[in-house]
């Protein structure tokens, strides 16, 4: 659905983003991550035709960005970087003003699209009345009204509390189950990440440091959390056996060891185990392993 090859940016003399390549399957959710100052912006900026990329290209529906922008984002919407609106207008008044400046969208689109994000009660209320939770779905409106194939969230959860995000989160699910959209989103909330995406790239210094599925990276060799009453004995205990274990109680098991062999060899050596459980590794272990 959209492919980057080789994208460079440089600002001032420094890259922003420096080779980056990497492809979003249709009908795909996936996740840009990095930290701030990695290259998201730049990217989805690139993507949308708001920055020049200095080498490389961007394929929308086999279409380039830079010199078939009109055909390429047809069917592209977009919340990109923080959603701004008229305070003294109406949601509905909003819509009707960006949706003219791009092109018409039929009234029933509209209602239709209301729908769908949850604003049919309040939609003829000026904005200033909206909660950023209401301002955020009425970003995704906006984005949403031109019947898009591929949308593109900058940050799409950023300042909501708890209620709204697992809001936007169904949202942003039943996009893809129900309506069959491609979508392709940032944030720093690597737990929703994590429930949502299909697949994920890291940026780190403005390249790729990641791209896939990052449950199937790695040795594959689980890790083990220990918690026992003597802090002291047990990792010398563990060296016995050539098991390292870490300051945080983590320890990762030779290949192929037997980890009721562990609990057997610390309690003969007197050792009380409180507990002795398999960690599942987060994508946010997953983050911090790959960008150091």
């Amino acid at each position: 659905m959209i492919r980057f090859d080789s994208i460079c940016k440089k600002f001032r003399g420094r890259p922003a983003v420096d080779g980056v390549s990497f492809e979003v399957g249709r009908g795909e959710i996936f996740g840009l991550l990095g930290h701030n100052g990695a290259g998201k912006s730049t990217t989805f900026g690139i993507a949308l035709g708001h920055v020049h990329a200095d080498s490389g290209q961007v394929h929308i529906n086999g279409h380039d960005v830079a010199s078939a922008r009109a055909s390429a984002l047809a069917r592209v919407g977009a919340i990109f970087e923080t959603p701004a609106f008229y305070d003294y207008l109406s949601g509905w008044k909003n819509l009707r003003f960006f949706v003219s400046l791009s092109g018409p969208v039929p009234q029933i689109r509209m209602e239709e699209v209301i729908r769908l994000v949850g604003l049919e009660d309040r939609i003829h209320d000026p904005v200033r009345t909206y909660s950023h939770g209401m301002r955020q779905r009425l970003a995704l409106a906006q984005a949403l009204l031109p019947d898009p194939e591929l949308i593109i969230l900058d940050e799409p959860t950023e300042g909501l509390d708890p209620a709204g995000i697992h809001e936007m989160r169904s949202l942003i699910r039943d996009l893809r189950t129900r309506h069959g959209l491609t979508v392709i989103l940032s944030s720093h909330l690597l737990h929703e990440v994590e429930q949502l995406c299909d697949r994920v790239a890291i940026l780190h210094r403005g390249s790729i440091a990641f791209c896939g599925r990052w449950q199937d990276a790695g040795s594959g060799r689980a890790r083990w959390i220990l918690e026992t009453q003597d802090s002291e004995k047990c990792p010398v205990v563990l060296a016995g056996l050539g098991i390292v274990i870490h300051g945080d109680g983590t320890l990762i098991l030779p290949e192929n060891f037997d980890p009721a062999e562990v609990v057997r060899t610390l309690v003969m050596a007197g050792v009380r185990v409180r507990e002795f459980r398999k960690s599942s590794r987060t994508l946010e272990d997953f983050y911090l392993e790959t960008t150091g």
